[in-house]
């Protein structure tokens, strides 16, 4: 059998069919990886059912944050920042290698919704919208997204929550139809 040199190797090696290629002992690996490693970010939106006002209590909208925070942690999803305003919270996040998207936004939505039914009988009938945008978010731009999140009280004096979310699904290119993104 021949023995050819991989160039960008530097180890020989025998190749015994030339359709495939055949790993012999001697190419074993020195360093086993056996774990397996991500870094995924996303900004997590939604609002609650109607839009209704229902985190006005700021000190109350501070807790619920906490309290998602927790939730994400216990689901190995590494909380950045929360926040938001009366009606909608926004969430960075990373998502776990484990977790799949949907799952963790229905963990945290389905537990701070029980969460909140128990913190005042004005909170009785409280629920979140169906729906909920995430989009991933590249490393550099967690900062920027942070600072979003931090300056929601301001951002929304100007605009509404449904604009900026119509403006989230253009500049991530998500096809919508209107009557199905609103509860």
């Amino acid at each position: 059998m021949p023995r050819q040199r991989l160039r960008w190797v530097n180890i020989k090696t025998k190749f015994i069919n030339p359709e495939r290629v055949e790993s012999p002992a001697s190419l074993g690996h020195y360093h086993v990886m056996p774990q397996s490693l991500a870094k995924i970010i996303v900004h997590s939106v939604f609002s609650t059912k109607d839009r209704r006002p229902f985190l006005r209590d700021k000190p109350l909208r501070e807790e619920l944050h906490r309290y998602l925070g927790g939730i994400l942690t216990n689901l190995d999803c590494q909380p950045i920042i929360i926040g938001g305003v009366e009606d909608h919270v926004h969430i960075l996040s990373t998502l776990s290698r484990t977790c799949e998207a949907a799952e963790m936004v229905k963990e945290v939505k389905r537990g701070s919704s029980l969460w909140l039914k128990t913190k005042s009988s004005d909170l009785h009938n409280f629920a979140w919208q169906n729906g909920y945008g995430i989009f991933s978010i590249g490393f550099s731009q967690v900062e920027t997204v942070r600072n979003y999140i931090a300056g929601q009280e301001e951002h929304h004096r100007k605009v509404s929550f449904q604009d900026e979310f119509r403006e989230f699904l253009k500049r991530y290119d998500v096809e919508f139809d209107e009557r199905y993104v609103w509860d």
